[in-house]
């Protein structure tokens, strides 16, 4: 399933996006800030996108429309804290060099349209650390409200203890904040 937006084609990933995967999660801010260890090889990078990305039928690859360049990833999975089919967790992670000019905040929107009006579902639930107040803010513009913090919720590739800000979005909040129509 591809989504469009203005600027950008939510794509399924595929084979050879590994080095535009690489490119954008070598980097340790965007690793640091998704919580997982910053890319070390094309290798590493090919086994991700093999395990996490490949054959997913609600993860996409985001790629600017204009010049069809791969710059992150964004995904509905399963919310392991609900425990019902209805309801799924928001991930994303964006390259550095596009931070800032909206494109996250683009891209979850037409998500969150896809999953409350295609999916039927009832809930997205999402988290992030307390250091990454950009994260917060794309949950915050996209009508998520804070649920509550998790304190020592995971413990990080470096050995570090991180606690997790939890977010949700019902589908009636959704609905009155225009985000999608209901059928």
């Amino acid at each position: 399933m591809t989504l469009t937006t203005p600027r950008l084609t939510l794509r399924p990933f595929r084979e050879d996006d590994v080095q535009a995967l690489y490119d954008y999660s070598k980097d340790e801010a965007v690793g640091r800030n998704a919580g997982w260890k910053p890319h070390e090889s094309l290798l590493e990078s090919s086994d991700i996108l093999h395990l996490v990305f490949l054959d997913q039928p609600a993860v996409w690859a985001i790629e600017r429309t204009a010049d069809r360049k791969l710059m992150g990833s964004v995904g509905l999975i399963v919310d392991c804290a609900r425990q019902y089919g209805s309801a799924r967790s928001l991930g994303y992670a964006l390259g550095v060099d596009y931070w800032g000019q909206g494109y996250m905040t683009e891209a979850v929107r037409e998500v969150l349209r896809y999953g409350f009006r295609e999916m039927t579902l009832d809930l997205v639930s999402a988290t992030c650390y307390p250091k990454n107040a950009r994260s917060r803010h794309v949950l915050e513009k996209c009508g998520f409200e804070y649920e509550g913090t998790l304190r020592r919720a995971e413990l990080l590739y470096n050995g570090e203890i991180e606690d997790h800000l939890h977010f949700c979005l019902t589908h009636e909040r959704a609905a009155e904040r225009g985000l999608y129509t209901p059928l």
